[in-house]
C-alpha cells in the first residue's frame, strides 16, 4: 500500500500511551463514540491498550436522533462485541424536556442541541475525562487542542490558556467540577487513519465504502435522502454511487461521488484529495469560526 508500518506503529504507541495515562490519572473517564471511523479507531486502540482485560471505559454516544441507521446498528453491535457499557445521551429527550432548542428552517441542524445534551450527560455520570477521536488535521479549531485539553466548571474551553505538554508529560490536575477532553489520536492524519484501518483490518460502517444511494444536491453538497430532510422546490432525488468521508447527522453530512469500495481504493482517493473530510459538513460552513465557537460552549 505504500505506507510506513513503523510510522503507524509510532502513532499507535503514542495513542496507547495517552489512553493508559487517562486510565491512571482520572477516576471516571469515558470514550465519546459517534460511530465514525475515528471513534471506532480510538475504541480499537483502547481494546489493544488493555487487552486481555475489557475496555475500562464506557462508550458515550450523544444521539441527535438524526443519525444514519447504519451507524446506530454498528454502534450497538460493537458495544455488544466488546462487552462495553454504552451510555446514550438523547438530544430528542433534551428537546422534549425544554433543555435544548430545536432549530427550524431549511438549514436546521441539531448540532447546537448536542451541547446541552453532552453537558447534561457529563454532569449526570460525573465524567472527569472524555476521550474523542478528533485530529488536528481536521479543522483549524481542533488544531489548537492539546492532548489533555482542560475544561472549566462550566465545561468551557479557553484556547489561549492551555497547559504545555513537554516530553510527553500530561497534566490532568483539576479543581472540583472541572474535567478534561482528551484526544489520543491528535497527531494522526486522515490518511494515517485509513492506512491503519487497512493494516489492522478494522471493521467500519458500510457508509464509508462506495454504494448506490438515493441522494439529492443542495448548495453544492450531495445529501442522502432522509426522513429528517424536507426537499426544497426544484430538488430531485436520484440514485448515485457515493460514499461518505465523515460521519454525522444525515441532515448535514455530505457524500462524495466515488467508486472506492475497498480500503486500497479509499487510501488512493484520500492521498489524492485536496480538501479535508469535513469539507462537506454543512455545520462547519456557517461561519469562519463555527467549530471554535461551538467548542468554547462545550462542543467536542
Amino acid at each position: 500500500m505504500g505506507y510506513s508500518i513503523n510510522h503507524l506503529r509510532e502513532l499507535e504507541s503514542e495513542a496507547i500511551y495517552v489512553l493508559r495515562e487517562v486510565a491512571a490519572q482520572f477516576e471516571n473517564p469515558c470514550i465519546l463514540f459517534s460511530g465514525g471511523k475515528d471513534s471506532i479507531l480510538l475504541t480499537y486502540l483502547a481494546k489493544k491498550a488493555f487487552y486481555p482485560a475489557k475496555i475500562p471505559f464506557p462508550l458515550v454516544h450523544i444521539d441527535t436522533g438524526h443519525n444514519f441507521p447504519e451507524t446506530l446498528t454498528f454502534r450497538d453491535d460493537l458495544a455488544k462485541e466488546l462487552q462495553a457499557k454504552l451510555i446514550v445521551g438523547s438530544v430528542q429527550s433534551m428537546i422534549d424536556s425544554g433543555m435544548a432548542h430545536e432549530e427550524t428552517g431549511a438549514n436546521a441542524s441539531r448540532n447546537i442541541a448536542q451541547i446541552p445534551t453532552l453537558l447534561d450527560t457529563i454532569e449526570k455520570h460525573k465524567f472527569d475525562a472524555l476521550m474523542g477521536g478528533a485530529r488536528r488535521d481536521e479543522e483549524k479549531a481542533r488544531a489548537k487542542e492539546r492532548f489533555f485539553s482542560h475544561r472549566d466548571e462550566f465545561s468551557q474551553w479557553d484556547p489561549k490558556n492551555q497547559r504545555p505538554e513537554l516530553w510527553n508529560l500530561y497534566n490532568g490536575k483539576k479543581q472540583h467540577g472541572e474535567h478534561f477532553r482528551v484526544f489520543p489520536i491528535s497527531n494522526w492524519t486522515e490518511l494515517d487513519v485509513w492506512q491503519y484501518i487497512g493494516m489492522e483490518k478494522i471493521a467500519l460502517p458500510s457508509l464509508y465504502y462506495s454504494h448506490k444511494r438515493r441522494i439529492f444536491e443542495r448548495d453544492g453538497v450531495i445529501l442522502s435522502e432522509s426522513p429528517f430532510i424536507t426537499l426544497r422546490e426544484g430538488e430531485e432525488i436520484r440514485e448515485e454511487i457515493v460514499r461518505f468521508r465523515t460521519m454525522g447527522d444525515a441532515t448535514i453530512t455530505g457524500a462524495y461521488k466515488s467508486d472506492a469500495d475497498t480500503i486500497d481504493k479509499i487510501i488512493q482517493e484520500v492521498a489524492a484529495a485536496r480538501s479535508t473530510e469535513r469539507g462537506s459538513r454543512a455545520d462547519d460552513k456557517r461561519s469562519e469560526t463555527a467549530m471554535e465557537d461551538r467548542k468554547k460552549e462545550g462542543y467536542f
